[in-house]
């Protein structure tokens, strides 16, 4: 735990990202969809905050996007809530996508600075 903590190496992708909800995927280009996940109501996607204004997309939380650049497995215990009880501790709300290399953090675009700071100062102090 404390390598993968200590090499997370937090990377902040330009721009503002949204979540937003489709019935069908028909009409986006699925190669600029982020991440997308099929649930009972419908697909929720993330994208960029353009791509859902040109697309008249509903949206209710812009985010910044972070990857943390660190291997991670997805068996491994309490990586996540390493970083995201440091993050509640500070009063930051965070949604993780656990993908298959890395984990991805997406945090209200005010709280992107002060996020990375934290990020970094948990992965220097392990």
């Amino acid at each position: 735990m404390a390598k993968l903590v200590k090499g997370m190496e937090p990377e902040h992708h330009a721009g503002d990202y949204v979540f937003c909800v489709v019935i069908n995927l028909e009409d986006i280009d699925l190669n600029e969809i982020i991440l997308f996940f099929k649930e009972p109501e419908g697909y929720t996607i993330i994208v960029k905050q353009d791509l859902a204004d040109r697309l008249k997309l509903g949206y209710s939380f812009i985010a910044a996007w972070i990857t943390l650049t660190v291997h991670s497995s997805l068996s491994a215990v309490g990586f996540t809530a390493t970083f995201s009880t440091a993050l509640a501790d500070a009063g930051i709300s965070c949604n993780v996508v656990a993908a298959f290399y890395h984990d991805h953090i997406f945090v209200d675009k005010k709280d992107v600075d002060q996020t990375l700071a934290i990020l970094k100062g948990i992965s220097e102090a392990s």
